[in-house]
C-alpha cells in the first residue's frame, strides 16, 4: 500500500474509488473498521452477527458508491455509521427483539432518533422484561433460585457458586439446568406476564 494512499482524506478516497481505484475502498474499510465494528458490537453483543452486519454495511456502501448516489456533502464515516445503525435496527426487527412500529413506506422512526434515544427505548424494554423475569424467578425452589441469581445477576462462575454454596460444581450445574427448565415451565404457565 503506498504512502500516498494513506494520507489521502476520506473524500478523496471515495472519489478515487468511484473512478475505478478498487484499492481506495480497502483503505477506507481498514481505516474505519474498528470504529464501525465496535459500534455494531455495542448494540448486538455477538461477534458473528456483528461480522454479518459489518459485511452488509459495506455491501450497501459499495452499491451506493457504484450507483453514483453518494452525496459528497456528507462525511464518509457518519454516513457509513448511519447505514450500520439502520442495519442493526433491521436485525432487531427481523428477530422481533424490538417493538414494532408502524412504518408507512420507507420511513423508519429510528432513523430520526439519536442513539441515546434508541438505547433508552431498549433499556425500558429490558427493565420491563427483567422485572417480569425476577417475579417468575421468585417462584423457583430456593436452591435453584440461589444458583440462578448468582450466575445471571452476579455473573459468578460455577466454581465460585460451588465455593460459596458448599456444593459441588456438578450440583451447581444441575441446579442451574433445573432452574432454567422450571423457569421455562413457569413462563409458559404465565405466558401473559411476559407478553403484557
Amino acid at each position: 500500500m503506498n504512502m500516498q494512499h494513506e494520507i489521502l482524506q476520506d473524500a478523496a478516497l471515495v472519489t478515487n474509488y468511484i473512478h475505478g481505484d478498487e484499492g481506495a475502498l480497502e483503505i477506507l474499510i481498514t481505516r474505519h473498521k474498528q470504529k464501525i465494528y465496535s459500534f455494531i458490537y455495542s448494540k448486538v453483543y455477538d461477534r458473528d452477527i456483528t461480522e454479518d452486519i459489518f459485511q452488509d454495511t459495506f455491501i450497501k456502501v459499495i452499491r451506493t458508491l457504484k450507483r453514483g448516489s453518494y452525496n459528497e456533502e456528507g462525511k464518509f464515516l457518519p454516513w457509513v455509521m448511519r447505514i450500520a445503525h439502520n442495519l442493526v435496527i433491521d436485525h432487531f426487527r427481523k428477530n422481533n427483539r424490538m417493538p414494532k412500529f408502524d412504518n408507512s413506506g420507507e420511513f423508519s422512526i429510528f432513523s430520526v432518533l439519536s442513539d441515546s434515544t434508541l438505547n433508552a427505548e431498549k433499556q425500558i424494554i429490558k427493565d420491563q422484561v427483567e422485572t417480569d423475569v425476577r417475579r417468575l424467578v421468585d417462584e423457583l425452589p430456593e436452591d435453584q433460585k440461589e444458583v440462578l441469581l448468582m450466575r445471571i445477576y452476579n455473573d459468578m462462575s460455577f466454581k465460585e457458586i460451588s465455593d460459596k454454596t458448599g456444593v459441588s460444581i456438578n450440583t451447581a450445574l444441575g441446579r442451574m439446568r433445573y432452574a432454567l427448565i422450571n423457569l421455562r415451565k413457569i413462563i409458559e404457565k404465565h405466558n401473559i406476564v411476559l407478553t403484557n
